[in-house]
């Protein structure tokens, strides 16, 4: 006889209903700790559970799931899935309508990927973070500069650059002369805007304080750039030690370098089984056009939801490839650009050919060849050849 276990599980409590195929129920509470957690693992042995299934609510699905992966098996499920019926509410009420549907075989397992992947996934939502972390801080520095009327970031192409960085750097070191600070900007940015200009630009009212605060926050930037360069590392060497085949395949394709084949790696794992076509891996990243039409009228075409870390990975591998003379890629944007499409849209275009083939080579095990152009596989993910 089947039995079958509903987990609704919270920051500081987990509510468990188990279930049978002939409708009996045994409800109970337990608490999050490690030693609470094998004792729900031995409850359910006790009464021969063999599934289990739970909600994937925030983080606190995952420590359950290392605990109780080895014994059962486990269902992780979107909650707008399996969205109860208006009415009342419980915690307990949860649990049992999760066994019930899962009991029903009414769930849809969301993907949840081995050890290893979710070791680099760490690695790589943390590079996300740290991006993030450094764009703050350097809009931080230029705010101060602003504030003491240092306007190089108007004449700068960007201010992560060299020659803004080197202005920061004497200025904390207590240069203030406008006329040794300009020595320190490329020719090229001095000829373009006019010496007088940028001389003018770097001429301001810098206190104590101003200083001191720039010297944090570049010690901050210091550290945020080489804990990236950390992760990113250990990613890589984590690539070609596990996944070097299909680390290898990733780096034969245009646009895709070292950073962003181990971040594809870290989201979608090496064994392609796990979504049964192009297409299905497409939609998961959120790269379809949504089908969103009422009465014959298209009301919108944007992307659907999906994974942001790939996604994001994608677009910025769509532009390299995108302008890599020679690529299908390259033919395929100035294509669609000629059609009247705007660039974002091209490169959506781009990054959904881009995976529907990293689908195909890791799939198949073959090297990227600039002449095939996939037209099965691209068909199925809703392409044209």
């Amino acid at each position: 006889m089947r039995t079958v276990c509903g987990l609704d599980v919270h920051k500081d409590s987990i509510f468990m209903c188990i279930m049978d195929e002939q409708g009996k129920k045994r409800e109970k509470k337990f608490g999050v700790s490690t030693r609470e957690v094998k004792s729900l693992s031995m409850t359910l042995k006790s009464h021969h559970v063999s599934e289990v299934c739970m909600e994937s609510t925030g983080i606190y699905w995952k420590p359950v799931w290392h605990l109780l992966e080895n014994d059962f098996r486990l269902y992780l499920v979107n909650p707008q899935f399996i969205k109860q019926l208006p009415g009342r509410k419980s915690d307990v009420k949860d649990a049992e309508w999760i066994a019930t549907v899962l009991l029903k075989n009414l769930v849809r397992n969301s993907f949840v990927p081995d050890n290893m992947i979710q070791q680099l996934r760490l690695y790589g939502r943390r590079v996300n973070e740290l991006n993030k972390d450094i764009v703050r801080c350097e809009q931080r520095v230029d705010m101060i500069l602003q504030s003491c009327n240092i306007r190089i970031s108007n004449h700068v192409s960007n201010i992560n650059g060299k020659s803004y960085k080197k202005v920061v750097h004497a200025i904390i070191e207590g240069e203030r002369s406008a006329d040794e600070l300009v020595k320190l900007i490329h020719g090229r940015t001095v000829n373009k805007h006019g010496r007088e200009s940028v001389r003018d630009s770097l001429e301001g009212n810098i206190g104590q304080a101003d200083v001191d605060l720039l010297r944090q926050y570049m010690e901050v930037l210091r550290m945020y750039q080489a804990q990236k360069e950390t992760c990113l590392a250990e990613m890589i060497k984590l690539c070609e030690k596990h996944y070097h085949r299909a680390f290898s395949l990733l780096l034969s394709m245009p646009g895709i370098k070292e950073q962003t084949a181990a971040i594809i790696i870290s989201e979608i794992g090496a064994d392609m089984s796990l979504f049964v076509t192009a297409a299905a891996l497409i939609s998961w990243a959120g790269l379809r056009p949504r089908n969103d039409e009422s009465a014959g009228k298209i009301k919108s075409r944007k992307i659907t939801h999906g994974n942001k870390y790939l996604r994001k990975a994608l677009m910025e591998a769509a532009w390299g490839a995108s302008r890599t003379r020679g690529s299908i890629f390259y033919d395929k944007f100035w294509r669609l650009r000629q059609r009247g499409k705007n660039q974002n849209k091209c490169t959506v275009a781009i990054a959904r050919h881009l995976l529907g083939i990293i689908w195909s080579l890791l799939s198949r095990d073959e090297y990227f060849d600039n002449g095939y152009r996939l037209d099965v596989n691209l068909r199925r993910a809703g392409e044209p050849a």
